[in-house]
Order: structure tokens, then C-alpha cells, then sequence
């Protein structure tokens, strides 16, 4: 056999094990490329009316929230820009929700169970098909390398053997018969979208497998291992109140900030965790945030280790890898542009596995009448 016809069969069957979850992933990757526009339109309690006085401080609102969380804490206490709602929310391994706050009057908008929330649901499924994590994680993650390796080999398979076939290998022959347009659907999209493809495969596969992630930093760190992420440890001994401490860094950095800026507090768990901050530079994405931890009693910035510590613009070109994984696959990195990319993208290669099926069962179907053709021929008798 030559080389493209080994690939052709690696295509082949990759294709027929893969195909179903490959549509899956594609489809629920188109509902979540949109996810913040759609709830920016489909949720009126993000926003409020924009007001002349200042915010009520965080120790404020996490008392009023506390009253809606059934003896739950609060885990984070988000503030958006002007006009946007705060929120605060309760998250573990089973629970997530979220306590919606004017944060000019404290005014409850909304506590909503996120569990039950629908982009969460198709998030699950994305990640885990909706099992437990240790089981469906790999499972995705092995469809996942698979449709990376068929995004490969897809390419060679494509690539022109001579001038003459360039044409075609870049163009849909709508004209012609159906299967000829199946043929071209799954060829030209596919080549289209398979440099879009990789670069969600292989975000995908730092999720999935902690191996792909260890190697990917490993390679644009320089040959570095991936740092775990330490907590600083606050001090019990040293007399304070956390959450006065949190009011004055939280004063402290919205005056630093501009208007298009968001921060976060995240509040200790136990007695020697950390409180630690998050200035988010560019609201709407993920990665663009700086980190900061001080010592929950004395209001200390302690250091801490892991690519999602201190300052976004200081870490190094692998920890800022890190952070914009989640942002590079669903597009966001790049904006509504890029959502867009990553919707088709995503759109594409759900369809692909059936084109190819398709093409799979036309052939299939072309060598059986062959074959009873020839059969009826070498039957006939001899006059």
C-alpha cells in the first residue's frame, strides 16, 4: 500500500470510532462559542442602572447574600463595570449558585441555582458527556486526540498532487450531483477549517489529560515543568477581621482601576487560607486577570506560585498560555471575530463525520452494484 492510502485507511476508520462524539463536541462547542452574548440578552438582572455614588462594599454585600445561600458561604463577590450587576457565589464539587445584587443599593436581582442553568449543563456535557469526571474526561479527551490526528492526516489526504487538482481542492461544485457536493462539503470545509480545528483540539487536550498539558508547558516554557498552584497560608495568630481587611485592598484597587474593569474577591475557607483578588482587565474573557493574595488578618501580600499568580502582563509566554486556554477555544481571545471562527469551526466539524459517512456508504455501495455487474457478465452464456 503507499503512503496516502495507509493514511486513507487510519482516515477511515479514526473517522467511523470517532464520528459520533465528534459531532457532539462540535455541536455543544456552537452553543457555548456565544455564551456571554446570549445571556447578556437573554438575562436583564446583569444589569442595573448606572448611578452617581459609589459601590457598596463587599463586606455589605456578602452579608446580604448570605441570606439567600441557605448557611452556605461566600465563596466570590464579583463587580463589573458601571451598570453591570454584582455577583457573589456559593461553588463546590455539586453546588453552584449565584446571588444576583444591585450594587449601588444592595437591591437582590436574582438567586439562581446554576446547576440547573443551561449553558452549565452543556458545559458538563462538553467537558464530561455528563458523567463523572474521572470517566468522562478521558473519554473525551480520547475523541479529542483522535480528531486531532484525522485533522492530520485530513490535510494529506487533501493536498493536491499536481497543479491541475489546486482548483478543485479549494472549491465547491454546486452544480454537480449530490454526491459530488458531499465530496466537495466534506474535502474543502474540512481543509478550511482544520487550521481552526488544531488550535481547538489541542486546547481541548490540555483539559483532558494532565500528560498533554505537562508536555505542551514543557515546550513553551522552554523545557520548565508545569508549577503547581500553592496557596500562601495566612497567619491565625495575628489579630484581624477578614472582612474589613477585604473592604480596604477591594477600595484599594478600584481606585487603580478604570471603568472597563471588573475585580473579583475570593474569600478564605478555612482559617489560614489566603484572601486573594482578581483585577480582570478585559471583562468577557478569562485570561486577563491579575492575582493577588494577602494574608486574610494583617492585609500582607503574600507570594504564591502557579501560572495563575500575580500579574497577567509579568507571567511567562507558558503561564499566559495557561490562562488563555478556555479563551483561545471558544475564540473569545480574539473577540467576536474569533467567536465567530470558533462557531463555524465548530459547525464544520460536526458535519464532517457525516459527509464522510456519506462518502463512506456511497462507496460501499458503488463496489457492491460493481461487483453484481461483474458477477451477471461472467455468468452469461457463450453462443
Amino acid at each position: 500500500m503507499t503512503f496516502k492510502k495507509i493514511i486513507g485507511k487510519l482516515h477511515l476508520w479514526l473517522g467511523l470510532i470517532s464520528g459520533v462524539l465528534v459531532v457532539f463536541l462540535g455541536i455543544t462547542g456552537c452553543l457555548l462559542a456565544f455564551e456571554k452574548e446570549i445571556r447578556n440578552l437573554t438575562e436583564s438582572y446583569q444589569f442595573v442602572e448606572k448611578q452617581d455614588k459609589p459601590y457598596l462594599p463587599p463586606s455589605q454585600l456578602k452579608a446580604i447574600a448570605l441570606k439567600h445561600l441557605d448557611g452556605r458561604p461566600v465563596v466570590g463577590l464579583e463587580y463589573g463595570s458601571p451598570g453591570k450587576a454584582a455577583f457573589a457565589a456559593y461553588y463546590d464539587t455539586v453546588a453552584y449558585t449565584i446571588v444576583a445584587m444591585n450594587p449601588y443599593t444592595g437591591e437582590v436581582l436574582k438567586v439562581r441555582d446554576m446547576t440547573k442553568d443551561f449553558f452549565r449543563i452543556v458545559l458538563k456535557g462538553h467537558f464530561y458527556l455528563w458523567l463523572p469526571p474521572a470517566i468522562g474526561r478521558p473519554i473525551v479527551g480520547s475523541a479529542t486526540l483522535v480528531f486531532l490526528i484525522m485533522l492530520i492526516s485530513g490535510i494529506v489526504l487533501w493536498w493536491p498532487k499536481n497543479k491541475a487538482a489546486i482548483k478543485q481542492r479549494f472549491s465547491i461544485k454546486w452544480n454537480a450531483k449530490w454526491r459530488r457536493v458531499n465530496y466537495d462539503l466534506h474535502n474543502v470545509l474540512g481543509f478550511y477549517m482544520s487550521w481552526i480545528g488544531i488550535f481547538l483540539a489541542i486546547t481541548g487536550l490540555v483539559w483532558a489529560f494532565d500528560w498533554f498539558a505537562d508536555a505542551t508547558y514543557y515546550t513553551t516554557s522552554g523545557g520548565k515543568k508545569r508549577p503547581p498552584h500553592e496557596h500562601p497560608v495566612s497567619n491565625p495568630k495575628i489579630p484581624g477581621n477578614t472582612d474589613q481587611v477585604a473592604d480596604e485592598l477591594w477600595a484599594a484597587h478600584l481606585a487603580n482601576m478604570s471603568e472597563k474593569e471588573s475585580i473579583t474577591v475570593f474569600y478564605p475557607f478555612t482559617e489560614t487560607d489566603p484572601l486573594e483578588m482578581g483585577v480582570n482587565h478585559r471583562p468577557g474573557t478569562y485570561y486577563k486577570v491579575d492575582y493577588y493574595h494577602y494574608d486574610r488578618y494583617s492585609g500582607e501580600e503574600l507570594p504564591a506560585t502557579g501560572s495563575y499568580a500575580g500579574g497577567f502582563d509579568e507571567a511567562s509566554v507558558a503561564d499566559k498560555l495557561v490562562r488563555m486556554n478556555y479563551d483561545i477555544h471558544v475564540g473569545a481571545i480574539l473577540g467576536l471575530p474569533g467567536k465567530f471562527l470558533a462557531f463555524f469551526g465548530s459547525l464544520i466539524a460536526a458535519s464532517l463525520p457525516v459527509t464522510g459517512f456519506l462518502l463512506w456508504r456511497g462507496r460501499r455501495k458503488k463496489q457492491a452494484k460493481s461487483q453484481v455487474a461483474v458477477g451477471k457478465v461472467i455468468l452469461q452464456p457463450v453462443l
